[in-house]
């Protein structure tokens, strides 16, 4: 295909059309809005068809621009990382009231509820890339939910093990789909957002711990009495499962009921469907009051002058189709030899993140717990007081990281480099304290730091993998992180989580981390999605 007649393709292949006729477009909306399809790669000879289609539509989706639609789509996805959050770090929350009723060690409730993060991890991601992305995105946390209102009434620790496995199932999906599908909306002048949505994740942090506070403080048997500990006596983890349960169904009905998500139009051009793809744009156009939706007429002239088929792919029902197109999306995160590289180096670097924060953080409560007593200068109050405040403290980390990594000078990968490396050295710093108060300053510190490393890698990986197998990448680099998870209480099982070797671990790994995103062959910044 000439250069010449690539570009009137694409010249053609967006079209102002007014709006409806009930409808007044305000003065602050330009129409139309002029599209740039002058850029080298997109009239580049030897493209396939589907990159110009994808060009094109990459173009539409940045002419329309951060709306109305998009802005109710961040906070809604931001449910995803609220209940996300409030679920990993509920189980170093329940560890101590647990210890005091079922005489159980708390590495084994950290394992039940990784498990559970590590398969829906897994399952929710595939899926998403065979069926779609709407209905995992609200079935999610919709299971959650019950699982959670289920787990608050349980008698004995297998039942409680079980449900909140299953709790973990559905909320193991959240973060991989909900960043997968804001990624493929966001125009590429904005999809920085993508870190900005680890402040959810902070919240999700600062609420469970303000609801855990005075409910475990005042509702737990007492780690001094040596008498029995019965279920009377012990109902603030039960009342705080029922509430994070509510809560969590109040929000995933919201999602169905009052947002209405549309499919993913890059999925959706992915999968050959061009039309709903060109409608689904359109709908999002109107819906911003913005007058300029995407034409089919030049998508399929592109079809016709390349004298090729985009790669549309068969529907879903036939397991054994299924299982060749889920491999052929693994295999596009290997090839080629550029994208192989980044994944891998992707991979390590969830593994060695995982493994440090999630060896260190889960323990954390009862970390504050058993060295507040050695330290002789803290409460069962004063502890959880203490993780409301290391929660506070990286309230804004998100927002900041995602401006830094907007910059020329940093990008995504400096940015992630200095916060894995901060975050480490912060872990490391702790060991050195020697009262609650020391603990408390060095942790507030590592908060900040770890929230704007953990947005930013998520962000970061999003725009590393191609639309078409971003859910199937999301969701490996998700199962190992959860399989880290597992491996976190395996660990403390054969070290005292009591002395600071978890935090030499952990501090050790994030130092060394820090290399990983430098090495990554591929910069985001400033591209649209692939």
């Amino acid at each position: 295909m000439s250069t010449m007649k690539t570009e009137k393709i694409l010249e053609t292949s967006i079209e102002t059309v007014p709006p409806p006729d009930n409808e007044t477009i305000p003065e602050k909306y330009p129409s139309p809005l002029s599209v740039n399809l002058e850029r080298g790669e997109l009239s580049k000879d030897g493209a396939s068809v589907y990159e110009q289609k994808l060009a094109v539509l990459n173009n539409a989706m940045q002419s329309i621009g951060f709306g109305k639609y998009h802005r109710r789509l961040f906070i809604v996805a931001g449910f995803g990382w609220f209940i996300d959050s409030a679920t990993l770090l509920l189980a170093g929350l329940l560890i101590p009231p647990l210890l005091e009723e079922f005489h159980v060690n708390g590495a084994y409730f950290v394992i039940t509820i990784f498990t559970g993060l590590l398969v829906g991890s897994l399952v929710w991601g595939v899926i998403a890339d065979m069926y779609g992305r709407v209905w995992p995105f609200n079935l999610t946390l919709l299971i959650s939910g019950v699982f959670s209102l289920a787990a608050g009434g349980a008698n004995n620790f297998t039942t409680l093990a079980v449900l909140v496995g299953m709790v973990g199932f559905g909320t193991g999906g959240n973060v991989p789909i909900d960043s997968a599908i804001f990624m493929e909306f966001m125009p590429s002048s904005h999809s920085h957002l993508t870190t900005a949505l680890q402040t959810f994740w902070v919240l999700g942090n600062i609420a469970i711990t303000l609801v855990a506070w005075p409910l475990i403080g005042n509702y737990s048997c007492d780690s001094n009495d040596s008498g029995e500990c019965r279920k009377a006596d012990n109902m603030g983890w039960r009342y705080l499962m029922f509430t994070i349960g509510g809560t969590t169904l109040c929000l995933g009905l919201l999602r169905m009921c009052v947002f209405r998500m549309h499919e993913s139009p890059r999925y959706l051009l992915g999968r050959g469907r061009e039309g709903q793809a060109v409608d689904i744009v359109n709908r999002i156009a109107t819906f911003n009051r913005v007058p300029i939706p995407l034409s089919l007429h030049g998508l399929e002239a592109m079809e016709q002058d390349g004298h090729q088929k985009s790669h549309a792919e068969p529907k879903p029902g036939i397991l054994s189709q299924e299982a060749k197109l889920a491999l052929r999306r693994v295999k596009t995160l290997f090839m080629p030899f550029r994208m192989g590289v980044s994944s891998v180096l992707l991979i390590l670097l969830w593994t060695m993140v995982g493994l440090a924060t999630t060896l260190y953080i889960n323990f954390l409560p009862y970390l504050l717990a058993t060295r507040g007593d050695a330290f002789g200068d803290a409460s069962i109050s004063v502890v959880y007081r203490n993780q409301v405040l290391i929660a506070l403290c990286g309230i804004f980390s998100p927002y900041v990281a995602s401006k830094a990594a907007e910059t020329k000078l940093l990008g995504r990968r400096g940015t992630m480099a200095i916060t894995c490396i901060a975050s480490g050295v912060l872990l490391l710093g702790s060991t050195t304290s020697r009262s609650s108060n020391a603990l408390l300053g060095w942790n507030c510190g590592f908060s900040l730091w770890n929230h704007a490393m953990y947005g930013l890698l998520i962000s970061f990986t999003s725009e590393v993998f191609p639309t078409s197998s971003r859910g199937t990448g999301m969701a490996i680099v998700s199962t190992v992180l959860r399989i880290s998870g597992v491996l976190s209480p395996l660990i403390a099982l054969k070290v005292d989580a009591k002395t600071p070797t978890p935090a030499y671990i952990g501090g050790g790994l994030l130092v060394v981390a820090g290399i990983i995103p430098l090495l990554v062959p591929y910069e985001p910044r400033g591209r649209q999605s692939r």
